[in-house]
């Protein structure tokens, strides 16, 4: 069945859908009156359905029946992904959110090469909200992540609190010999890695190096390797 997020409260009944999800649906899958269709919006509660309308503009559903969602993780995790570029951090994101992680905080630090102002920053905070919802779909979760607006490290390390706080670092101690939180931050860095400056400003602040093996990761590689390492040792895995 496919499932689709919608900002709008939801409740049973008739609901007719934005405009831009009525012409996915109607133009791009071609569902027709009479699909069944599901749809969740944040709240934690799903609701099925069936198409009652379906127009090149003008889409409407009748929901019928209301389902619990996927419950969330126990473990909360804050992510503090350092910024890389185009398809590296969409894919970060995107496998974040399938991975269970609360909320996301994409970070510049000393070796991060993508500037981001104003304008383009908030279009690039559209678009990965955008990733994380489809990622929503795909995987059935049932709530979205916080996407946050970018910060400086120093920004996101003073004001971040969490149970264990982590820092990858390829010498340190391994995840497992940490002991089981209720919250979680990572931070984790861009495409150059964090300076060892950096490492330490991290650990002025409370966080502690951990490692996740004896290979240097990929920026966009570690936090699926880290989330999922977490989720098996404190989590729902």
């Amino acid at each position: 069945m496919k499932r689709f997020y919608t900002d709008l409260p939801l409740s049973l009944g008739d609901h007719p859908l934005p405009e831009a999800q009525a012409h996915y649906i109607a133009r791009v899958l071609r569902l027709a009156e009479g699909d069944a269709l599901q749809l969740f919006d944040g709240s934690g509660q799903e609701y099925r359905g069936t198409l009652l309308e379906v127009g090149k503009k003008h889409v409407t559903v009748r929901l019928i029946e209301q389902l619990a969602g996927q419950p969330d993780s126990g473990l909360h995790v804050h992510l503090g992904q350092g910024l890389s570029r185009g398809e590296r951090m969409d894919w970060a994101i995107q496998k974040a959110t399938e991975l269970g992680v609360a909320e996301i905080t994409p970070i510049f630090s000393e070796r991060c090469e993508v500037r981001l102002k104003d304008e383009r920053a908030d279009k690039r905070l559209a678009h990965w909200r955008q990733v994380a919802i489809s990622a929503c779909e795909q995987c059935g979760r049932s709530s979205v992540p916080v996407i946050h607006p970018p910060l400086l490290l120093e920004q996101w390390l003073g004001q971040t609190e969490a149970d264990l706080k982590l820092v990858l670092h390829p010498v340190a101690e391994p995840l497992a010999s940490h002991p089981r939180p209720g919250r979680l931050a990572f931070l984790i860095g861009p495409e150059g890695g964090l300076t060892e400056q950096e490492v330490v400003q991290a650990q002025a602040q409370g966080f502690h190096p951990a490692r996740l093996g004896p290979r240097v990761l990929r920026t966009e590689t570690a936090p699926v390797v880290a989330l999922a390492l977490a989720q098996q040792l404190w989590g729902d895995f």
